[in-house]
């Protein structure tokens, strides 16, 4: 190293450490470190007092981005012009009017779009592309005062439970970067545990909200369809994939959740707003009366270890009074049901570009693409009927308890070269999509489930405990949540910085 370079370096650590103490700043003011420490809710409390300013914030993502992603890969697409330019209208409204996160900017899943951003969706087709126009729910959260700075990484057309795609690849675990911070919502659950987000928007259609939340210990719910307007291009009555959020505690992800929920005329699935907000539900108290738990829904298997801890995470519901019962929903059937079903939807959505571009696909979406479009009716016939029955079996359960508890992901997070989970306790999956059945029950069955940290694994992999309520109870999956949160408190919820693995 050279004496310029060697020069440059200690100035950064000097400028480093004083941002750190706070050395040199003004009264009040917040260095980059408390700002990326700070909760959600208590910057949008200061941006609101104008006490910090949207413009602070994006400085310390952009500070922060440049420590770490270069080591996890989770926001390949960063926008902070745009940004900077969204923070400047909105500091010539009033507080008042600034809406629910008063300037907190939030990330995008590269599967939405966002006006004059690039949108790739992890394909080499949409690499280039740069859409005229925001999806529906980049329009609500920016109405709400979010503003959008980066694209988190996704797969392929959101495809597969691991973050990799011929775009932008591999998107690396915080907790240990030589695994997978799951998918299809890797980039945003990533981003948030090393501290590049505050909140993040994912969606989740067999898991993709949850399984990385589970992975990259933070908070990720899978809302009742049609509690997040979406753009369906492809399925006007879309209730398989759902837009949500995401963030490190349940108070920030309810913040969030009440800044995209809401009607939309463009999406006729789309339910209004409750009288009361999700985040006074997440502060409301409430507690379960009854709760059940089963460590595999009765569809998969599990490693023994993950029923282990989530076992004894949902045991610590009896602490509040909360009556504990091992049981499971019957849901036999539901693996071929999940198959027919997510194969129409993606024949339904790529069909057309499969024709004119089959080279740039990735095998396992030509794999998707094909089984739907060889189904039959009497196929898609008999996986509606079924998903009606499995429905029926689910409410009829959750008619006993006031939620259902089970592990958000059969494992902690494997390698990141693996491209899918091939076998768990013994058995051997017959293709990538089964291993994620824990999470496609759920879909499945219309309801709210939310991924809650509820302990490690004995190499120190974050493990989440899946919170299920009943269809449209999206108030109770949070409040029974944050009651077990508060419980358990296991003190992750600051960010960490990325750690190499083995």
């Amino acid at each position: 190293m050279g004496e310029a370079d060697a020069a440059i370096r200690a100035l950064a650590c000097i400028v480093s450490a004083c941002d750190k103490f706070g050395i040199g700043r003004k009264d009040n003011a917040m260095s980059h470190a408390e700002l990326i420490g700070s909760s959600a809710n208590a910057l949008v409390a200061r941006l609101r007092k104008g006490e910090v300013k949207p413009h602070d914030c994006l400085d310390a993502l952009e500070a922060r981005i440049s420590q770490v992603e270069n080591k996890i890969n989770a926001l390949p697409i960063l926008c902070f012009d745009r940004a900077r330019k969204h923070a400047d209208a909105l500091m010539k409204k009033p507080p008042a009017e600034r809406g629910l996160l008063a300037g907190l900017p939030v990330p995008i899943k590269d599967l939405s779009w966002v006006a004059g951003v690039r949108s790739t969706s992890g394909s080499p087709i949409f690499k280039d592309h740069v859409p005229d126009t925001s999806d529906i729910l980049v329009e609500k959260i920016e109405a709400e005062g979010g503003i959008v700075y980066a694209k988190s990484n996704t797969p392929e057309f959101g495809a597969g439970a691991n973050t990799f795609n011929p775009v932008f690849g591999a998107t690396l675990n915080p907790w240990n970067t030589s695994r997978t911070s799951a998918g299809s919502s890797g980039g945003a659950a990533a981003s948030l545990a090393a501290g590049e987000a505050w909140l993040a928007h994912g969606s989740d259609m067999g898991g993709s909200l949850r399984n990385p939340a589970s992975f990259c210990g933070i908070v990720g719910m899978r809302p009742t369809p049609g509690r997040v307007a979406s753009n369906n291009r492809a399925i006007i009555d879309q209730t398989l994939g759902v837009q949500g959020p995401m963030a490190r505690t349940v108070e920030d992800l309810a913040l969030l959740f009440d800044a995209m929920s809401g009607e939309d005329r463009r999406d006729l699935l789309s339910k209004p707003r409750p009288a009361k907000s999700f985040l006074s539900e997440a502060r409301s108290g409430w507690k379960p009366k009854r709760v059940a738990y089963t460590p595999d829904l009765g569809i998969t298997p599990v490693d023994p270890e993950i029923a282990d801890i989530t076992r004894r995470a949902a045991a610590r519901f009896a602490d509040a009074g909360v009556v504990v019962e091992e049981a499971t929903p019957d849901l036999s059937g539901l693996h071929d049901c999940f198959r027919v079903l997510r194969a129409r939807n993606f024949a339904t959505s790529m069909g057309p570009p499969l024709e004119q571009h089959r080279d740039k696909f990735k095998v396992d979406i030509i794999w998707n693409i094909e089984q739907g479009l060889a189904l039959t009716a009497d196929e898609v016939a008999r996986a509606e009927r079924h998903r009606t029955l499995l429905t029926q079996r689910m409410d009829a359960f959750l008619g006993k308890y006031d939620l259902l508890l089970c592990p958000a992901t059969i494992v902690a997070a494997f390698p990141v070269e693996q491209r899918y989970l091939t076998h768990c306790a013994g058995y051997e999956f017959p293709n990538y999509i089964e291993w994620l059945a824990i999470a496609y029950g759920p879909t499945l069955c219309n309801t709210p489930a939310l991924s809650l940290p509820c302990g490690f694994t004995r190499e120190g992999l974050p493990v989440g405990l899946q919170v299920i309520a009943p269809t449209n109870d999206d108030a109770h999956s949070i409040a029974g949540a944050k009651a077990l949160e508060d419980i358990l408190n296991l003190g992750t919820v600051k960010p960490i910085d990325p750690r190499s693995g083995k």
